[in-house]
C-alpha cells in the first residue's frame, strides 16, 4: 500500500477518498496515495464525516475523538490528522487491506 502519509505535529496527515451513501462501510485500500473509505451514512450535517472517523479510529485502535478532519468537510477528498507515526498507521492499514465494520 503506497499511502501518502505526511508527518505532522505529534502524528501524521492522511488523505482520504470517501464515498458516502455506499452499500456498506469499508476501508478499501489505496488509490493515488489516498485511502479509499466507503460509509453507508448519508453526507448530511457532518454525519458521514463522523462515521468515517469512527471507522478509521476502529481500524487504527484510537478513539474517533482523537482524529481531526483538517480539510474536505463537504468534499469526497479529505485530509485527516492521526495521532500516530506514519509507519504505525501504514502497518495497521496494511495488515488487512479491506477492513469492514
Amino acid at each position: 500500500m503506497s499511502l501518502d502519509l505526511q508527518p505532522a505535529e505529534g502524528g501524521c496527515r492522511l488523505r482520504l477518498r470517501v464515498r458516502a451513501g455506499a452499500s456498506r462501510d469499508a476501508i478499501e485500500g489505496e488509490h493515488a496515495g489516498a485511502l479509499r473509505v466507503r460509509v453507508t451514512t448519508a453526507p448530511e450535517k457532518g454525519k458521514a464525516n463522523r462515521r468515517v472517523l469512527e471507522l478509521l479510529g476502529g481500524v487504527l485502535g484510537v478513539p474517533p475523538s482523537a482524529l481531526r478532519l483538517l480539510a474536505g468537510e463537504a468534499r469526497p477528498h479529505k485530509v485527516v490528522w492521526i495521532p500516530l507515526e506514519p509507519k504505525i498507521v501504514r502497518g495497521l492499514l496494511s495488515a488487512d487491506p479491506e477492513k469492514t465494520e
